[in-house]
């Protein structure tokens, strides 16, 4: 927990305190406030701390004003994230949002006096719509078809493609089963026709429609470009062309932009988004200062060296230069008979960890696709290992959560003199917490771990910490997807593993067909897959293990160690089999 539960934001620290903060390169960061910038960081080197605190100076030194400054990202936790942060930093009243966020802000206000009425809803579920679309022109598709219809219809819009143009790029392209470039067409239109006859709009409507007014409405550009003087995007390798357009847009014919980001970490091309932007930036602004933050403070040089080693020679690569004083293990490579003996190591290795010292939440295993993670839960639940998977039910979004959390906003309200651990441990134990865990795995456990998570929270407090500001940090938690860590083993894709870090990574499945993926059959595809492999990499502190197994399911064919490997020059065992009874 960071500074006090539901504290105002702290004074503004010094300039020379925000500097002394930082390394060297960070400070260089800090200090280039004007003008277009783009920071080069790579995985691990501090890039949040380094934009935060180059805002934060800005603020300190008069450079900004809080009120001019806009920072955009991804994602509604790096969002929360950069907030959470730029509070502690003493420039609170900075605004930090998604790009979708602060277009959909936009619209709803100008739209009443631009366009006259609110501004459409947005569709609540973009599958179910795009489900019945296929209905009404006979396209009979499943699960997986529908979602790959969804990223099509996507992709055409960031791209600002019309359908002309889209069924011209689509030749070049993977199209969903049993489809073909004038038949997605035909989905697209009748798509659009049913947002249009119920009045709503999809995400990628709002970032059109905020452009197209910012573009078209001089009075709309006038106003936001007075809002807004200066301008910082962080993770910027995955900006769209749409983004790219609606921030060059709110800029107008300024400059006061920077940038920060990795191509290495460039993942989502296949939802339109290019580290082209990143990489030329300083052709699109000539006059940019391009910076670089390459001292890694992550990860041990043994995953540094492997991490540099698989990236060599790839465009935008930077070389990290680990900071860590301590070696750690050279990462491993564990070769398996099938996907059950891989499972059943992975769970050895976990076990491995934890009797070494480590805590089950210390460990993750990450993985290509999500089918991937049944075997591995299954290993891990037969053993008695905690588990929870990335991307599954949000921690303020689970029953007993949300239920201790409405009895703490209750108990907030009452006046008494207990202490604040002693008033939590009343509520949670309403809600069905103990003092001593059950036994066993399952979802009685999995209740008392969220539990347990928040009185930990509780048992973090700064001292003095009232009931009321706790259940405030917990409203703002949720409302910000800041959640607590569970002791539990993660499991989760290499995609959403992004932004994450633990001290011990198993990387599952790293054999061809897996990673790389089966259909990434050109290159740039298989230029992706290793940014992938990248990224799962990088998100190891001091030890990673890798295992591919030999033979997929009863259906699955014989399978190689993925060419990815050959880069790392990591050696390759036989995994460890218990003897036989």
């Amino acid at each position: 927990m960071t500074g006090a539960p539901g504290a105002v934001d702290p004074a503004t620290p010094s300039p020379d305190a925000l500097l002394a903060a930082l390394d060297a390169e960070q400070r260089t960061v800090a200090r280039t406030l004007l003008g277009p910038v783009a920071v080069l960081a790579g995985a691990g080197t501090g890039k949040t701390r380094a934009i935060t605190h180059r805002i934060a100076y800005g603020v300190a030194t008069g450079t900004y004003s809080p009120n001019h400054v806009l920072a955009l990202t991804f994602t509604t936790r790096a969002a929360g994230e950069l907030r959470s942060r730029l509070r502690a930093l003493g420039a609170g009243a900075v605004q930090a949002r998604t790009f979708h966020a602060a277009a959909m802000s936009q619209l709803g206000y100008f739209w009443p006096d631009t366009v006259g009425g609110h501004a459409p809803g947005l569709v609540e579920s973009k599958g179910r719509m795009i489900a019945h679309a296929a209905d009404t022109i006979g396209l009979r598709v499943d699960t997986p078809t529908l979602r790959d219809l969804a990223g099509e219809v996507e992709w055409r819009k960031v791209q600002r493609l019309t359908y002309d143009e889209y069924e011209s790029a689509a030749t070049g392209r993977t199209m969903p089963r049993d489809t073909s470039p004038s038949r997605v067409v035909d989905l697209m239109r009748a798509y659009e026709r049913l947002k249009d006859d119920r009045r709503q709009m999809d995400f990628e409507d709002v970032l059109l429609a905020t452009l197209g007014m910012v573009e078209s409405e001089p009075r709309v550009a006038s106003y936001v470009r007075q809002q807004y003087r200066f301008f910082v995007v962080d993770e910027y390798q995955d900006v769209s062309p749409v983004q790219h357009d609606l921030l060059r847009a709110w800029l107008g014919g300024r400059d006061d932009l920077c940038v920060v980001g990795d191509a290495s970490q460039t993942i989502y091309s296949f939802t339109g988004a290019s580290s082209r932007y990143l990489l030329g930036f300083g052709s699109e602004f000539p006059r940019a200062s391009v910076l670089r933050l390459e001292r890694n403070y992550r990860s041990t040089r043994e995953v540094v060296h492997a991490a540099n080693a698989l990236m060599r020679g790839q465009p935008g690569a930077l070389d990290l230069v680990a900071q860590q004083a301590e070696s750690g293990p050279d990462p491993t490579v564990l070769a398996c008979a099938h996907d059950g003996d891989e499972a059943a190591t992975i769970t050895r290795r976990i076990t491995e960890l934890v009797d070494g010292g480590a805590a089950y939440g210390d460990c993750a295993v990450l993985f290509r696709v999500g089918a991937q993670s049944a075997a591995i839960e299954s290993a891990l639940g037969r053993n008695g290992i905690p588990y929870r998977v990335q991307g599954g039910k949000r921690f303020f979004d689970r029953p007993e959560v949300k239920l201790a959390v409405h009895h703490m906003r209750g108990e907030a309200v009452r006046q008494t003199d207990d202490e604040l651990l002693r008033r939590v441990e009343l509520v949670l134990q309403i809600s069905g917490w103990t003092r001593t865990a059950p036994e066993g795995t399952g979802a009685v456990r999995e209740q008392w771990e969220a539990l347990q998570a928040i009185m930990q929270l509780a048992e973090a407090a700064p001292a003095g910490t009232t009931m009321q500001q706790f259940t405030a940090d917990l409203v703002d938690r949720a409302a910000t997807h800041h959640e607590p860590e569970l002791d539990a083993v993660t499991l989760a894709t290499l995609h959403s593993s992004k932004g994450l870090e633990w001290p011990h990574v198993v990387l599952a499945g790293v054999a061809e067909g897996l990673l790389p993926i089966s259909y990434a059959t050109t290159d740039e595809g298989i230029d992706e897959e290793r940014r992938l492999f990248y990224v799962g990499i990088t998100r190891a502190r001091r030890s990673l293990t890798m295992t591919w197994s030999a033979q997929g399911s009863t259906r699955g064919g014989a399978r190689v160690a993925s060419r990815f490997l050959a880069a790392l020059g990591t050696h390759t065992a036989d995994a460890e089999r218990p003897a036989g009874p």
